[in-house]
């Protein structure tokens, strides 16, 4: 890859011709062939034509001539599916948006490494595991790099990443699983409301929050968060290469930066100019360049992002707790990296 005072002059070079090119067309089109149009309206549709030709043609350079060789993608807020969870909330992380950025920047040839950004309390489990697939598979060294928070679903997410960076105030583990269910049975009894079941199976209705949940659906339902978080252990002893006990120990706490990194949760404590000598150093380069890779969403898909957030705020808290989950395996009972 060419240095980046070569980029930018093959950039300047392909911008120049492109506007001596756009002004030559422009002036034979505008001022030129037509005899009826005034010298002054002509030169106005030549300079006009110049600049939308300018960004027209820099736009061109830039693709042909990046000048970036490191991709970055930010995971930020709650992690869901589509961003929302059971109450749309601004901020949150769409995984299919995440996951879209980093085989993008996989198949882009300048991005030779990625670096992720992490700044999220977890999620969904399902959701966060697809963001740790597709860094794993990303071809090239991944760096995860942690700013505010990177708890449960953010934690793992980045033991798919070669290496883990954090700030001495940085908010890092959370390595636990939790389920949770709202017991609204003696509230349905004083308002006159029952549960009739209707179901095939027995376990069909375990977590419904209208009735007092059995020992044995209890059991269940422990069974199921014990599942995924043996699952995450397992994660977690893989991609960062630690002992299961000591992963165990943690005990699903949370832990500022410095600790984190005595106990070998990150590899190091540093600012993101550190993280970026280190990408640097792995791709035996003086410096790097980042280029921050974004969602790719139509205008109308935009707008409708801004309606939600302000729906949000508008009625923020107002979310009913007798229905089921879209997200959740069990219909009332919702699990969730947090």
């Amino acid at each position: 890859m060419a240095n980046g005072t070569d980029l930018q002059g093959r950039r300047r070079l392909v911008v120049l011709v492109g506007i001596v090119l756009t002004l030559a067309v422009a002036w034979w089109l505008f001022f030129v062939v037509p005899d009826s149009l005034t010298e002054l309206l002509g030169v106005l549709f030549v300079l006009l034509s110049g600049v939308m030709g300018a960004r027209f043609v820099g736009r061109i350079a830039a693709q042909r001539f990046p000048d970036y060789d490191v991709a970055e993608v930010a995971v930020e807020g709650p992690i869901s599916r589509d961003g929302r969870g059971r109450v749309p909330s601004p901020g949150g992380t769409p995984a299919d948006d995440i996951v879209e950025q980093i085989e993008r920047a996989d198949d882009d040839a300048n991005a030779r490494a990625l670096l992720l950004r992490l700044n999220t309390p977890g999620g969904e489990v399902v959701p966060s595991e697809d963001i740790r697939l597709a860094a794993e598979r990303f071809d090239g060294p991944t760096v995860a790099y942690a700013t505010d928070v990177c708890a449960s679903g953010g934690y793992w997410i980045a033991s798919g990443c070669d290496e883990l960076y954090a700030r001495d105030a940085s908010l890092i583990g959370s390595i636990g699983v939790i389920g949770s269910r709202v017991n609204a049975a003696e509230l349905a009894d004083r308002f006159g409301l029952s549960y009739e079941r209707f179901a095939a199976g027995k376990y069909k209705d375990a977590g419904i929050p209208l009735k007092e949940m059995g020992e044995d659906e209890r059991e269940y339902l422990q069974g199921l968060i014990d599942g995924l978080y043996e699952d995450f252990v397992a994660r977690v002893t893989a991609g960062r290469d630690l002992d299961s006990e000591t992963v165990r120990e943690t005990e699903a706490r949370v832990y500022l930066g410095d600790e984190a990194n005595e106990l070998g949760l990150v590899d190091q404590l540093g600012t993101r100019e550190t993280v970026e000598a280190r990408i640097a150093e792995r791709l035996g380069v003086p410096d790097v360049s980042v280029h921050e890779f974004e969602p790719r969403r139509p205008l109308r898909e935009r707008l409708s992002v801004g309606a939600q957030g302000i729906a949000y705020s508008f009625g923020a808290g107002m979310a009913s707790v007798l229905g089921g989950d879209e997200n959740g395996c069990v219909e009332g009972f919702e699990f969730r990296l947090r």
